[in-house]
């Protein structure tokens, strides 16, 4: 059965009644929405959705992207940009590298499983990682950190994805052909998402009505995605870059701006579809979680788990370690934070869900994948405040 509205309804409720109760308890959001999609899987009024990549993907993944883009502003994203990009891009490769090696010799999976697990895990999840941050009331210099590095994170491992992907699948590709497809998906993907992003702002610009200024971000969050996706670009990176240019966007003020009232508007909209679209993905893994409970594979998911954490650590020591002499040099508490806060979840589970059957011990991935999820919410998700109290960066 598909996400109809009357079980579209049905989330909506469960996710308000879960915000209110979260809110009362101060627990992470994200953890109360999948043990409340636990509970009404095991439920008698539980319902056989199907999680599928598209929906996921293609309905849910562009909302909460966009919005997390919307939020980032400029100044602080190009001060903070090489390291950033250090973390969205080396990282990325290091953190795929542990984690397919140890998947491989440690849990005796092929190469191919190994490094197509070992891509699609390192998409960190934006939407979690500042919903934690922010209800922990975390500012400053970590916040933005946090926020762009998640983003960008997801971007870069799509792009990679998609090139193991081509070479799990038996395609020909040379490194030559390997650096042509990243060129095209990421610079095509940013190319993208800017002029969508500067051609809806220039049309907003011409009403100063707050619902029509809506629609025109609605239009650039997805059709971004959608566009670059069809030419075969980042649909990732257009949408974060979209998102980036229509909430910063200042060079040509009088002719792409959206009017005051307009971004007020526009900020509590998606505000709104960020909660919704973020709701509806967890209480899904929740469901799902509960479906797999009785699964064959929990030692694999196990070695999994501790892997992917260490592939974490591989990722931001090193890449902070460049930056310790400079005046990027990024604090021991904020690379911990850094390390803890790399949670997991919806790209990830989108990527997985999407797999093509040929994929050697595909149902593994993807079982695997859940349980990774699982672990990130519950433990990091529980954790997190009570860590960044113990740092310092929040009062006690």
């Amino acid at each position: 059965m598909q996400l109809d509205i009357q079980i579209g309804e049905l989330l909506l409720v469960i996710a308000a009644v879960v915000a209110m109760v979260t809110r009362r308890l101060r627990l992470p959001y994200s953890v109360g929405l999948v043990a409340a999609g636990i509970l009404f899987a095991v439920s008698p009024f539980r319902t056989n959705i199907a999680l599928t990549k598209d929906l996921i993907y293609t309905t849910l993944l562009p909302p909460l992207l966009f919005e997390a883009a919307f939020y980032i502003e400029w100044n602080q994203l190009r001060r903070n940009f090489p390291v950033i990009v250090a973390l969205a891009t080396l990282g990325v490769i290091l953190s795929a590298c542990a984690t397919s090696a140890g998947m491989h010799f440690i849990a005796g999976w092929p190469w191919i499983s190994s490094m197509v697990f070992g891509t699609l895990i390192t998409a960190t999840d934006p939407v979690s990682v500042v919903a934690t941050f922010k209800e922990a009331k975390v500012r400053g210099r970590l916040l933005v950190l946090i926020e762009a590095e998640s983003l960008l994170n997801d971007g870069t491992a799509a792009v990679a994805f998609s090139v193991v992907l081509a070479i799990a699948v038996g395609h020909p590709m040379s490194a030559s052909d390997a650096g042509l497809m990243l060129l095209k998906s990421i610079g095509g993907g940013v190319l993208c998402g800017a002029g969508v992003g500067l051609a809806a702002l220039a049309l907003a610009a011409q009403t100063e009505d707050h619902l029509v200024e809506i629609t025109f971000t609605t239009v650039a969050a997805y059709g971004s995605f959608l566009l670059a996706e069809h030419f075969g670009m980042s649909g990732v990176l257009a949408t974060i870059t979209a998102g980036l240019v229509m909430a910063n966007f200042t060079a040509f003020n009088a002719i792409c701006a959206i009017s005051k009232r307009g971004k007020e508007a526009v900020e509590m909209f998606w505000e709104y579809a960020a909660f919704v679209a973020n709701s509806i993905v967890f209480l899904l893994i929740g469901m799902r979680e509960a479906a797999q409970r009785d699964s064959p594979v929990w030692l694999a998911a196990v070695t999994a788990i501790v892997l992917v954490t260490l592939g974490r650590a591989v990722a931001v020591y090193p890449c902070c370690f460049l930056f310790s002499r400079s005046s990027l040099c990024v604090t021991a508490k904020h690379q911990h934070v850094l390390f803890w806060g790399g949670l997991r979840g919806a790209l990830a589970l989108a990527l997985a869900l999407g797999l093509p059957p040929e994929i050697p011990q595909r149902e593994e991935i993807i079982t695997i994948s859940f349980a990774v999820v699982a672990f990130s919410v519950f433990v990091q998700g529980l954790t997190m405040t009570p860590f960044l109290r113990r740092l310092g960066e929040i009062p006690r």
